[in-house]
Parts: structure tokens; C-alpha cells; sequence
């Protein structure tokens, strides 16, 4: 195992949008960074070598967080390298949209796998490490989906409900360690995700008058990780005054 006195982050999801724009936000700080990803392994070595660039020293480790021992992989591989673990972002998501009444069990099964179990498990596996080493913090990426749902979205609205109950248990359980758990709530961020969907009418509900970034999010992932060490179990909307 590794040892190094550089802090290290861990991003699931990070190959692109808003994992990307962490992964590179925490480089940008400071941070060495591992992120996961599932198949696109071009653009994860993409932000590798982005990262490397910023003269800070990165990992891109290839595994599903949706399978514990993927998880569990990506956690010891995180280790193998630099042998400590500062940051954890939960970032990983997928969507599968349908109505109610339309939805098939995979595509239900499968989100709440990819968005909340997966979430479960890394969390899980680094938790065991921080409350080591008496200090981390864990960043879920959320959705205000979860806070006011969203029709057609019932799988993708129940996992981030589902993220952001997780998020406060795990904060009180782990608070003694001085260990940090908090969510970031995104409203409608340009992201491949969102690519194709009429905004016109969303826009029109925006006080701010436009769609975040994902630097949007990235910043606030920044924030509580670097400046909030006297904050935990909280959801932070960064919606642009979407859900007030």
C-alpha cells in the first residue's frame, strides 16, 4: 500500500458532466483524484490526463458501483495507490424514464441499483477507512427530482429521495469520527443527460434564468469538502431557484 500526504478524492461517475467537472474542481485544489467508471474508458483516461496536467496525480479504475464487489474494488484500488481516502463523491447515476404505469421492473430495478445501492456501497467501503483515519468527508450527488419529484421520473426520484435519507443517517453515524455527509441537489444541468430535452417551459421557472453547469455543482462539491467542516447531513440546492 501506497502512503502519501496528499489528500485524495474518489469520484464514482467520473468520466463525464458533472463527476468530470469534480474530478477536475478537486485536482484543481489540490486533491489527487481516482474516479470510476463503467465503459468509457477514452474519456476516463481523458480526465487522467487532464488532472496530470493540473501536476496532480490521478487513477481512473474501471467498475460498476452497483455491484458491491465492484465497489469494494474501486475502493481497494483507491488504496493500492495512495493508501488513504480524504473525499468521497457519489456521483454515479443513470436514468430510465417512463411513466407509472409503463415502467418495466428492469428499468426500476436497475436505477435504484446504479443511483442509491450503488451509492450504499461505496459509501459503505469508505467509511470503514475515514472512521480510521478519524476524518473525511462524503459528498452524494443528489437531485431536487428527489426533494419535489418529477413525473416520468418515479425510479430516478425515488433514488434521490432514497440518496438524501442516506445521506442524514449516515451523517449522524459517522459525525464522532469527524467524518462529514452531505448532498448536492441539482436542478436542470447541461450535461449529456439533459441533451435533447425541450427546456423552454423549465427555463420559465428558473429566478436565475438559466440551466447550471456542471462546474455549478462541482463548486458546491468543493465548497463543503475544502470549507465545511462544521456542516453535515445537509442538502445543498443548487438549482438556480428552481424548487423554493
Amino acid at each position: 500500500m501506497a502512503e502519501t500526504t496528499q489528500k485524495v478524492a474518489l469520484v464514482t461517475g467520473g468520466s463525464r458532466g458533472i463527476g468530470r467537472a469534480c474530478a477536475v474542481a478537486l485536482a484543481e485544489n489540490g486533491f489527487n483524484v481516482v474516479l470510476s467508471f463503467v465503459s468509457n474508458k477514452s474519456a476516463a483516461t481523458e480526465v487522467e490526463k487532464t488532472i496530470q496536467v493540473l501536476e496532480r496525480d490521478s487513477l481512473a479504475v474501471q467498475g460498476d458501483v452497483s455491484n458491491a464487489a465492484n465497489a469494494q474494488f474501486i475502493l481497494d484500488e483507491t488504496l493500492n495507490r495512495f493508501g488513504r481516502l480524504d473525499v468521497l463523491v457519489n456521483n454515479a447515476g443513470i436514468t430510465r424514464d417512463n411513466l407509472l404505469i409503463r415502467m418495466k421492473d428492469e428499468d426500476w430495478q436497475k436505477v435504484i441499483d446504479t443511483n442509491l445501492t450503488g451509492a450504499f456501497y461505496m459509501t459503505r467501503a469508505a467509511s470503514k477507512v475515514m472512521i480510521k483515519q478519524r476524518s473525511g468527508s462524503i459528498v452524494n450527488i443528489t437531485s431536487v427530482s428527489g426533494i419535489y419529484g418529477n413525473p416520468g421520473q418515479i425510479n430516478y426520484s425515488a433514488s434521490k429521495a432514497g440518496l438524501i435519507g442516506m445521506t442524514k443517517s449516515a451523517a449522524k453515524e459517522l459525525a464522532s469520527r469527524n467524518i462529514t455527509v452531505n448532498a448536492v441537489a441539482p436542478g436542470f444541468i447541461v450535461t449529456d443527460m439533459t441533451d435533447g430535452l425541450d427546456t423552454t417551459k423549465v427555463l420559465e421557472h428558473i429566478p436565475l434564468g438559466r440551466l447550471g453547469t456542471s462546474e455549478d455543482i462541482a463548486n458546491a462539491v468543493l465548497f463543503l469538502v475544502t470549507s465545511g467542516n462544521y456542516i453535515t447531513g445537509q442538502v445543498l440546492q443548487v438549482d438556480g431557484g428552481l424548487v423554493l
